[in-house]
């Protein structure tokens, strides 16, 4: 059993050596998108897309609520 774990690990570090991909981020892959089908890993980043474009819109939002609250409250 350890010979074909260890046999398993040298092709995982083989492929990732190749493909210039660091061990720490493969197994923060595996981690978000394992055991997950391919259509469900792509609705996921679609949806932290979009999260991400609406945390942009929301900060923008905030930023010129805070303006105009700012010159409403100076004196003229």
């Amino acid at each position: 059993m350890r010979k074909i774990q260890s046999a398993l690990l040298r092709k995982v570090r083989s492929v990732l050596t190749r493909h210039g991909i660091s061990q720490p981020t493969f197994y923060g892959w595996k981690a978000k998108f394992g055991g997950r089908s391919v259509s469900d890993a792509k609705r996921l980043r679609h949806l932290e897309e979009e999260n991400a474009k609406l945390k942009k819109l929301l900060a923008e939002a905030m930023l010129d609520n805070a303006v105009l609250k700012d010159v409403a409250s100076q004196k003229w």
